[in-house]
């Protein structure tokens, strides 16, 4: 088999998230190297509306998706008509949709036993849930095809644990434990799944809020053994191999793509 690295091949692509930031990259990026449909998948109608132009200005079409990936029947519904409109059953999935453990908000850096569930629900459902969510929505397709890639979004405080933010933590370990699941579970027929594990990455909400306080900047840094924060074009790069065919074998893994934090601590 000859492939292009890191071609789509005229695949359908659903990105969760990708209203902004890390997901609007992965779907400009699926748009640039021979997706046939981007599914574009936001909260807020017109942040999918208005990245779905932008994959559409590439010449690929484009189908915004609206739903809260916490409501397994919205995922559904949305995620079917979506495929509809694209002419086709998803191949790639990637779970990006996530709440952030920055958090400009002092009590949400208060470790788990200040607070309580009613803190902790968010961070799981949006984290954890979501994923199963929308993995569980476009599997049925993917075996039907005997086909398919799942790639999920999870955070380094996933794999190396977080003080302040052990929920959080707990919740993207939770989402790359049910990957490694679904790896074994669908690797009979062809679908991959695998994780892409990142730190801290120069999305726009994260650039201002540094640019306001350098020293915090700073220190973020010096965790960093290649000294610059992530780009959105960094995850996206590993995230288009991992949906590629180039990546036909690799499966149940994660992958950091993270400027060498995890083991610069």
């Amino acid at each position: 088999m000859t492939f292009k690295l890191a071609d789509l091949d005229g695949k359908i692509a659903a990105i969760t998230g990708a209203g902004q930031g890390v997901g609007r990259e992965i779907a400009l990026h699926f748009a640039k190297s021979g997706a046939k449909a981007v599914i574009v998948n936001d909260f807020y109608a017109d942040r999918a509306q208005a990245v779905a132009q932008e994959v559409s200005a590439l010449g690929v079409k484009a189908v915004a998706a609206v739903c809260d990936v916490t409501d397994g029947e919205q995922v559904k519904a949305a995620f079917a008509q979506a495929a509809r409109e694209a002419g086709g059953s998803i191949d790639i999935l990637v779970n990006n949709a996530g709440n952030s453990g920055v958090n400009p908000d002092p009590d949400a850096r208060k470790h788990f036993w200040e607070t309580g569930p009613a803190a902790w629900d968010s961070y799981i459902r949006v984290n954890f849930y979501g994923v199963i969510h929308c993995t569980a929505a476009v599997v049925p397709g993917m075996i039907e095809k005997n086909g398919g890639r799942l790639i999920t979004i999870i955070s380094d405080a996933g794999r190396v644990g977080e003080p302040h933010l052990e929920i959080y933590s707990g919740a993207k370990a939770g989402a790359a434990g049910f990957m490694r699941g679904a790896a074994k579970a669908l690797g009979r027929h062809n679908i991959t799944a695998n994780c892409v594990a990142i730190s801290a990455t120069e999305t726009p909400a994260i650039a201002a809020r540094l640019e306001a306080n350098p020293d915090a900047k700073k220190k973020i840094l010096s965790q960093y053994v290649i000294r610059r924060l992530g780009q959105p074009s960094d995850i996206a790069n590993m995230v288009l191999f991992l949906a590629s065919g180039a990546s036909s074998w690799i499966t149940g893994q994660t992958y950091p793509v993270n400027g060498g934090y995890s083991f610069s601590m």
